[in-house]
């Protein structure tokens, strides 16, 4: 494929980008609210920067529900770009702006207060960050506002015209509610509690997708597992046999746990019906605001950033008769949901957990939470074998590729759902190879317990492609019955998947149904907008360069120059660049030459004199063969000499390495059980009739596009991948890429078509990421 062709990034005149989004006259107050959750300075940071850049005036309302109805000449300061530059305003956990609840608010006359202040300064947007109690204030403050006026104005304040268009409450939203951080701090804080424990029980009450921790959890979340008088026995037994198999059992209880009459599970009840019970020695542990403090991941400082940047322009792109709205993320797809109607449905839950209409209530939390909760019944612990129905069918696992955090997570998942299937699942060994050597070995439920947290392959994985080896596949397969395939890999395994579809022919034992789970930390994969591993990838991309920036912060003037992973795929750059708060992100899909180096040296150069003291530059490996990472660092030394100095950073193979994100353990488990569910079907639709799978249905990729997941015919896939650079000819990504140039203060342009427009809440619940 020609240079010329790569896909670029949206190309628009920034004066043109001006004329439809201009917030000339406009004032925009941005505030946190309620519980303080990691991103929230990420989504602050991004309004900030994006109001300013647009042309709004930008204010901070400090303390918000405090400061709103008080005294404004303290609690408002209107903002500069210089204040959003400091080096820990990305990476720091909490709300620098500070959060608050406040009773007055409640009240008719707190909010007239709030509303005066609001007028007397001009402010003609609110933008709300937080959860269920910022939504529902936003809410009553957006009803109330004509009659707030009118109000004011009798009494003689004659309030300037002003209107309050949209007021979105955006996320990240409190902690209760951000499932990608909240999960992150707490699976990274219960498996500590292992070293202290040497046979016991220990317990840790949470609100977390417990499974992310694998088969060393038992969770207890809000209606799952109600424990009354016929339940506990049944509880116990559970517990019992675990701890004949594990020398460390963990039960998580989520805050809210309640029995089946409303009333709640508390860990100490927990602990003493354990002891009581089975005489365990049992350990409570309450993770607490643990939960809330710590860095933010780098998927909540770009779902962050996302969020500030959608909500100033739907702010901006707002009438006074535009509903209100939220702004939320629908797999990769920034959406703008009506507040109303996500009122509505956080109040419709909370009235069906009253009524005890519980499977109601799992429904109204939304596809992903019921997902969720399906997948980890059905992983937590295996069926008396008496229930589980016999396939007589034999399923093969691989991986394939370059190892990637997650891949043991998916393995996980399918052997168990292939296993409560009926199905007998065997594992092969070292990838293609060992395939054609027979390293194959049936696996059992509990050989995979306990995977979901390591890294790296423990059935081992290589990039040797099937095509010198289909022969002996060929015989591997009917020497073990294998009926279906679930590879797990990157670009390899994809390339495997196209020369076992193109193999059918010569050899029937291939003609079995066969499907791929995307797991590269490269996210190069045609199919899938996420792949297992890129996550993990990401985040060590982004912690590096904290602790890179945190290592100056007694040196002023610094330029680092970070190479990252990703072939000719600059996913990890480009998305690292956004989490870290970079400058500058070369990558192969959008060519540059030295005329663009210069000008970001000039970028640099005139930032380093006026506004910020360090700099951070991003660099794919495969960006351009000619400018290297040597090159650029000797280039930024060379012209910067005098106002700023270079440091230079290869991550290399460590961005490969370390324990699964909860994201990529997540994600890991989900693709992986509905691929396994896909065979299932297969192989269901064909029983007794000895088909043969020859169509291009029967062997695919299974992976997330947009909002949903899909099985693509790898068939189908071959003419939307540029197979000399192994990448996609199209990647959702690249139209992120000028979030990260205006957010750096670069004249960028954004395509307004990219973002999300008002959308209704589906059935299943208001948006979430699909990926988890």
């Amino acid at each position: 494929m020609d240079r010329d062709n790569v896909p670029t990034t949206p190309k628009a005149s920034f004066r043109k980008f001006l004329e439809h989004l201009s917030g000339a006259g406009k004032a925009i107050g941005v505030l946190t609210s309620g519980g303080d959750a990691q991103g929230m300075n990420a989504a602050v940071r991004a309004v900030v920067r994006m109001g300013i850049y647009v042309g709004a005036k930008v204010y901070f309302i400090y303390e918000f529900l405090r400061n709103l109805h008080t005294v404004f000449h303290h609690g408002c300061t209107s903002l500069h770009w210089e204040e959003t530059r400091q080096v820990s305003f990305l990476f720091q956990g909490g709300t620098i702006i500070g959060s608050a609840r406040c009773k007055a608010f409640r009240t008719r006359e707190g909010r007239l207060s709030a509303a005066c202040n609001l007028v007397q300064r001009g402010i003609t947007n609110l933008c709300v960050i937080g959860g269920d109690g910022s939504l529902t204030g936003a809410n009553i403050f957006r009803e109330e506002w004509s009659g707030l006026l009118e109000e004011l104005a009798r009494n003689g304040l004659s309030p300037r015209p002003c209107a309050l268009p949209s007021c979105p409450p955006l996320g990240p939203p409190s902690p209760s509610h951000a499932p990608p951080v909240n999960c992150h701090r707490s699976v990274r804080g219960v498996p500590r509690l292992t070293a202290e424990t040497p046979r016991g029980l220990s317990e840790a009450s949470a609100e977390v997708a417990v499974w992310a921790l694998g088969t060393d959890s038992r969770p207890l979340p809000a209606f799952l597992h109600p424990l009354t008088q016929s339940t506990s026995p049944s509880f116990c037994t559970i517990v019992k046999n675990r701890a004949r198999k594990k020398r460390l059992n963990i039960i998580i209880v989520a805050e809210g746990a309640i029995d089946n009459q409303n009333k709640p599970i508390t860990s100490e009840q927990i602990k003493e019906l354990v002891v009581k019970q089975l005489g365990y020695d049992t350990r409570v542990t309450i993770l607490g605001h643990v939960q809330r403090g710590g860095t933010p991941s780098a998927f909540d400082r770009i779902l962050a950033s996302r969020m500030g940047v959608e909500a100033v322009v739907a702010l901006l792109q707002a009438t006074p008769e535009t509903p209100a709205c939220v702004v939320s993320l629908s797999g990769n797809q920034a959406v703008r949901l009506p507040l109303m109607e996500c009122v509505q449905t956080t109040q419709d839950v909370q009235k069906a957990m009253d009524e005890r209409r519980f499977k109601d209530a799992v429904q109204l939390r939304g596809r992903s939470f019921e997902d969720n909760l399906n997948i980890y019944k059905r992983l937590a612990s295996k069926m008396p074998d008496s229930q589980i129905p016999k396939s007589s069918h034999n399923v093969g696992i691989i991986n394939v590729g370059a190892p990637a955090a997650g891949m043991n997570a998916a393995v996980r998942s399918a052997v168990r759902v292939g296993i409560s299937n009926g199905h007998k699942m065997f594992a092969i060994y070292d990838g293609f190879e060992g395939f054609a050597r027979g390293q194959i070995k049936e696996i059992g439920w509990s050989d995979v317990g306990g995977w979901t947290g390591q890294g790296g392959s423990i059935l081992g994985t290589k990039r040797t492609l099937p095509g010198k080896h289909l022969e002996q596949i060929a015989a591997q397969m009917h020497k073990h019955s294998l009926n279906a395939l679930l590879i797990v890999g990157g670009f390899e395994a994809y390339l495997g998947l196209l020369e076992l579809s193109a193999a059918r022919e010569q050899h029937e034992e291939l003609c079995v149904p066969v499907v791929m789970v995307p797991a590269t930390v490269s996210n190069n994969v045609p199919g899938s907008d996420f792949s297992i591993g890129a996550d993990t990838a990401l985040n060590t991309i982004t912690d590096t360069c904290d602790r890179i920036k945190q290592s100056a912060s007694g040196t002023k003037r610094r330029v680092f120059i970070i190479e990252t992973m990703g072939g000719f795929c600059g996913y990890l750059a480009n998305m690292g660049a956004l989490a870290a708060g970079a400058d500058a992100a070369y990558i192969f899909e959008e060519p540059f030459d030295i005329r663009d180096l210069q000008s970001n040296v000039e970028h640099l150069t005139q930032k380093m004199k006026t506004t910020i003291q360090r700099g951070l530059v991003l660099r794919n490996e495969s960006c351009n063969e000619n400018y290297t990472t040597d090159f650029i660092y000797q280039l930024y030394s060379e012209e910067g000499r005098g106002v700023f100095d270079c440091r230079k950073n290869v991550l290399g193979h460590m961005q490969q390495g370390g324990a699964p994100s909860p994201f990529d353990r997540n994600f890991g488990t989900k693709i992986s059980a509905r691929a396994m569910q896909w065979i299932s079907t297969k192989l269901k639709e064909a029983r007794g009739t000895g088909k043969r799978f020859v169509t291009d249905e029967s062997i695919c990729v299974l992976g997330i596009s947009k909002r949903n997941f899909l099985f693509q015919p790898v068939a189908e896939l071959k003419k939307e991948t540029d197979f000399e650079h192994r990448i996609p000819r199209e990647q959702w990504w690249l139209k992120l890429r000028p979030l990260m140039k205006i957010l750096a203060k670069y004249k960028a342009s954004f395509e307004v078509s990219d973002l999300g427009q008002l959308e209704h809440v589906p059935s299943h619940g208001y948006g979430e990421p699909a990926a988890i």
